[in-house]
């Protein structure tokens, strides 16, 4: 795990691959890297390289975050850990997100086609569904205890955008709209 970009003042933490099967995020990252040569932005390109959803202890990164919705729950693949922040990969974000204060946080995931969002991050996942054309959704639809939206959108009151990229198309196609999010978010 590693954090790439402008590490001095990045208002806009990004990160990649929560879930190690949805490597779109990871992708657009390197490719937007790659194009670039100065970002105000801070990456987090992957953040869960195993190919399945949990990481290699079998936790789901997404649920194992210290939230007074945490639970102890099945081992299936949303376990959320034995204990809140019990994986070094959480321990990692919260360092980052304690180190940096970031303003705006865009996580990237797939498949829902959606950019959900979590605290005040209404207009910025407006700004991302006039790009993408995925409908804005306050609720991915499903109990999340434990979720890092909730960690850090709810309970430490940093705007924060899910986006549920397509996994049906190939990942050069998500190049142009995701190239532009990450633009309009220099600018935040």
């Amino acid at each position: 795990m590693q954090c790439c970009g402008n590490l001095k003042n990045p208002s806009v933490l990004v990160i990649g691959c929560f879930h190690g099967d949805e490597p779109q995020g990871k992708y657009l990252i390197e490719e937007y890297l790659n194009k670039i040569s100065s970002t105000n932005l801070l990456f987090i390109p992957c953040l869960n390289p195993c190919k399945t959803r949990v990481n290699s202890n079998g936790v789901d990164l997404n649920r194992n975050f210290p939230t007074e919705n945490w639970v102890l729950g099945e081992k299936n693949e949303f376990f959320g850990g034995e204990s809140p922040a019990s994986e070094p990969e959480t321990r990692f974000v919260i360092e980052t997100v304690e180190k940096y204060s970031p303003k705006l946080i865009l996580t990237l995931h797939a498949p829902y086609k959606v950019v959900n969002y979590d605290g005040d991050a209404f207009e910025v996942a407006q700004k991302i569904s006039d790009i993408t054309g995925y409908p804005v959704e306050p609720s991915i639809g499903y109990p999340t205890p434990g979720s890092f939206g909730t960690w850090a959108g709810i309970e430490k009151k940093i705007p924060t955008i899910t986006l549920e990229l397509d996994e049906e198309i190939d990942v050069k196609l998500l190049t142009e709209p995701v190239f532009k999010i990450f633009e309009m978010l220099e600018e935040y």
